[in-house]
């Protein structure tokens, strides 16, 4: 009896020390995940812009359409993401709930809604914006899905595919970072 109880008090000791090592990253859920954070530069000779209007490549656009001039900064903490972006002397920051909650941008055209999630191998953001805008006395919406992946530890591609009005646009834009 001695050696069974010796050996009950063994396991509960070893699940113990399993449960308090394995708490930390249950309780945060960006455990494993990948950071997005820092400066980055849009590397347009290796981005695919995909054609605008008339068929032609615009120019320095951002991923899911509006001009950025490219770069943006990323700051990632907890369950949130943040994206500063600028456009002449106007800065844009929109910030993006990480547990799929949604989450409400204000931009110079008007307001945007937009979930995020990771996908299951946790590499991949999934964030899906829509946006809705009148231009001249017509009401217009544009959906996007950009997919934010790690493809080096200092190149972040983003694929955005945008549903517009006027056709499906996709765009797969390459970032190195600063």
């Amino acid at each position: 009896m001695k050696k069974r109880t010796t050996n009950l008090k063994i396991m509960l000791s070893g699940m113990i020390i399993f449960v308090f090592t394995i708490m930390p990253f249950s309780l945060n859920g960006q455990a494993g995940k990948v950071n997005f954070s820092g400066s980055w530069a849009l590397n347009a000779d290796k981005s695919t812009f995909g054609p605008g209007p008339g068929g032609q490549a615009p120019q320095g656009q951002r991923p899911g359409g509006g001009f950025a001039g490219g770069n943006f900064v990323v700051s990632q903490e907890a369950g949130q993401l943040t994206v500063e972006r600028t456009r002449g002397d106007q800065a844009f920051t929109s910030k993006y709930s990480l547990d799929g909650r949604e989450s409400i941008n204000s931009t110079g055209r008007g307001e945007s809604r937009s979930t995020a999630s990771w996908l299951p191998d946790g590499k991949t953001l999934r964030i899906v914006t829509t946006r809705t805008f009148s231009r001249g006395a017509q009401d217009m919406e544009i959906k996007t899905t950009e997919e934010w992946t790690l493809s080096a530890a200092n190149v972040l591609t983003i694929v955005s595919t945008s549903s517009t009005p006027g056709g499906e646009r996709k765009t797969t834009m390459v970032y190195d970072k600063k």
